[in-house]
Order: C-alpha cells, then structure tokens, then sequence
C-alpha cells in the first residue's frame, strides 16, 4: 500500500466515525443489499452520495436514516418510485415506518448487553422498547462466563468506552462463550487501528449512539451482515469450545526468542517464553479436555480462561517487539 492509500484509508476510517458510511455498511444499515441500493440510485435517484477520495461512495446519517424509511415503506407496499424524491419529513407523514422494525419479526431482537450504563441507554424511551428486548446485562467484560454462556440472545452489544488493542481479545472470549455472532462494540474514544483490527474480525463497531432508536438500526444490521455460529445447542455435544486464534505461533515465538538474545532488554525473550509455554498449555488442557465428557465441562473454562491470557500478552509482545524493531509475522507489522 502505498503512502497516499494509507492516508486515503485514515481520512476513510476518520470519516465512519463521524457518522460517514460506505456504501456496503450504509445499505446493511438501512437493511438493503447493495445490489439493491445501487439499482435505486441508478433508476430511480433516491440518494446522491458523496465520494472518498478513493472513489468509495460516502453516506451521511440522514441519508442512511432516509434509506430506512424508504426501505421500511416499501416493506408496507408502497412503491418505491413514489418514494423516492420525498423528504424525511414527507416520508414520515406517511406512517410511522419505524414500526415496521417490529412488526417485521414474530418477536422483538433479544439483545445481551455488557457496559455500565448500557442497558438504561438502549432502552431509555420510543420504539427501542418494543423493538428489543435486553434478555441479560453484564457491567464489565470481566462478568462471569458461566452465566454468559447460558443466555440465548440474538445479539451481543458490548461497550467499551476506551476501546484499545487490550480489549479485542476479551471481546473475542466473549463472543466465543455466548455463541452469538452478531457482535456491536460501542465506544467513545478509540485509535483508528483497533477499529480497523475489530472490523476485520467481523464486528460492527461504532461510536456510542445518541438516540435509543439507532441500536434498533445497529442489531437489524449486525444480524444481517453476520453468518450464524453453531448453536450452543449443536455445540453441546463438542468435547471443547473453538479456541480463540493464536496471532503468534511457535515459530514467530522461537524466532523473537533467538532475536531478542541480541538485544540489551530480557524482557521481549522472557515474554515470548511465556507465550511458548501458554500455548504448550493451551494444546495440553484441550487434549485432556477431550478424554471424556466431564473433562470436557472441567476444562472448557480453563482453556478459554488460557486463551484471553494469552491474547493479552500477544497484544503486549506486539507492542514490545515493534518498539525493538523485532521480526512479526507480516499480518501484524503496522
């Protein structure tokens, strides 16, 4: 990638946060696929989005909230050319097109939620009250995973309003010891990497909403743009949880072992030491794990609890060894 793309991906990046989306996250938002997002355009001129300077179309809030109603009024059976050139407001003296976000569904969207505040925020008043239902709430990403693993919900919002590297692998326990794959992590304040780490991984990740009715947006769109996981269900079966995915194996460790001896600090060889001997364990206590059933409920936990350790001394042997100038894996050089 050259310098100017790297810019051009920062001014991207910058701009989603200030509530500018691209036109795939603006059509999943509005719950349209961008096939279809774009045939409107074309034949029927219902949005004129701005471009980056890559060229990517760029929509604002209004225009994605407009994108909803129109979505939500042709889901009633209006026709969308009779739409398209209304206003918000016209839009919205047709109806209440927001209530089709619940009529829509035999039920409301059951919503696990973990931040402080969070469950007061996402309920506080409008349509946000019949439209979803907080089945339970967590404080912290430090709640107990035992009583997470046994909520069925259909989407998990997280609120992290410091978001950093540190909190992505807790994030990830998390979402592997819920089962749910449809994943919304709300921040305040966040650097433009860990956003970029988190989307990669599959997360809908945004700043925290204003208005209760946009988490009704957030999970209609979270639910559509992730494939399920297996059900706890089906998964009850399984002698082990999946494992969360090492970002350093045994050979990017032995290799920053060998380096590290040439430099002044034992801190990066004594740190990749432990990692070896984390993911040592890690294998160990899932083979044991897999001996019989009961083992298997006995070292579930243990094995997670293993794996979040270790994806926080990966994110802290990152660091350390771009402040050395170590070798890293090419995926994780910045």
């Amino acid at each position: 990638m050259t310098k100017l793309e790297y810019v051009n991906a920062d001014l991207e990046d910058a701009a989603l946060d200030i509530g500018i989306y691209r036109s795939g996250r603006a059509a999943s938002m509005a719950g349209l696929s961008v096939e279809t997002l774009r045939v409107w355009e074309r034949r029927y001129g219902i949005s004129t989005p701005d471009r980056s300077p890559n060229g990517q179309r760029l929509y604002s809030r209004e225009q994605v909230h407009r994108l909803q109603l129109i979505r939500n009024l042709v889901d009633q059976g209006h026709q969308i050319g009779a739409l398209a050139n209304l206003t918000s407001e016209e839009l919205l003296a047709l109806g209440d097109p927001l209530i089709s976000i619940g009529e829509a569904r035999e039920r409301p969207i059951r919503v696990m939620v973990v931040g402080e505040n969070l469950e007061q925020r996402m309920t506080s008043g409008g349509p946000a009250n019949w439209a979803l239902e907080v089945v339970h709430a967590a404080r912290n990403l430090d709640a107990s995973s035992d009583a997470l693993g046994k909520v069925d919900a259909d989407v998990l919002v997280i609120e992290v309003p410091e978001l950093e590297d540190g909190a992505v692998p807790l994030i990830t326990v998390l979402r592997q010891i819920t089962g749910i794959a449809a994943v919304i992590v709300v921040y305040r304040f966040c650097g433009a990497s860990t956003l970029r780490t988190l989307r990669k991984q599959g997360y809908l990740v945004v700043r925290m909403p204003a208005d209760p009715i946009e988490f009704v947006v957030l999970c209609d769109a979270a639910l559509a743009a992730q494939p399920p996981l297996p059900s706890k269900r089906a998964a009850a079966g399984s002698s082990t949880m999946p494992a969360l995915p090492r970002r350093l194996d045994d050979e990017a460790l032995t290799t920053l072992v060998s380096v590290a001896n040439n430099i002044g600090c034992d801190c990066p060889r004594h740190l990749a030491e432990i990692l070896l001997m984390l993911n040592s364990f890690e294998r160990y206590s899932e083979q044991c794990g897999s001996r019989n059933p009961d083992d298997a409920h006995v070292h579930a936990p243990l094995t997670l609890a293993v794996a979040q350790a270790r994806g926080l001394l990966e994110s802290a042997m990152e660091r350390l060894a771009l402040a050395e100038g170590l070798p890293l894996p090419a995926g994780l050089r910045r």
